[in-house]
């Protein structure tokens, strides 16, 4: 068995109090595999931005702007997400669900699934997106 040990122990992550890392069940139970590029980006940047209850209020011209999701494809990206159980929308306010609570719906794959997906470029590119 390999042990690990962190690379740099000076910067080891710690949870803020203001929120909580990603559920480690987005990839394990495969809801990452159901969700496009932009359905991830929207995703992330809810969790992020979410208090406790996992509400936010962020307009859709702002998500459209921070995460350059033109308006029908942050519409798209939200669909998906209420679709898998991810988040409950009421405009304007977003909720980020607990994962496993609800029925998911399967969803046809994306034509992006057709081909292997690099976890590490998508998130380097909402990244990128963010910053």
């Amino acid at each position: 068995m390999r042990h690990k040990y962190p690379i740099c122990s000076a910067k080891l992550r710690r949870v803020p109090s203001q929120f909580s890392w990603v559920d480690q069940r987005l990839v394990r139970e495969r809801y990452i595999d159901q969700l496009s590029h932009p359905a991830c980006a929207l995703y992330l940047f809810l969790v992020t931005v979410a208090d406790a209850q996992g509400l936010s209020y962020y307009a859709d011209r702002s998500l459209g702007q921070r995460l350059s999701l033109s308006p029908a494809t942050l519409s798209q990206a939200r669909e998906t997400l209420i679709r898998q159980g991810l988040l409950a929308y009421q405009r304007p306010l977003y909720q980020v669900l607990a994962l496993g609570t609800q029925d998911r719906v399967a969803l046809p794959p994306h034509p992006a699934h057709d081909a292997d997906v690099d976890i590490n470029a998508v998130f380097a590119a909402i990244w990128e997106v963010l910053s």
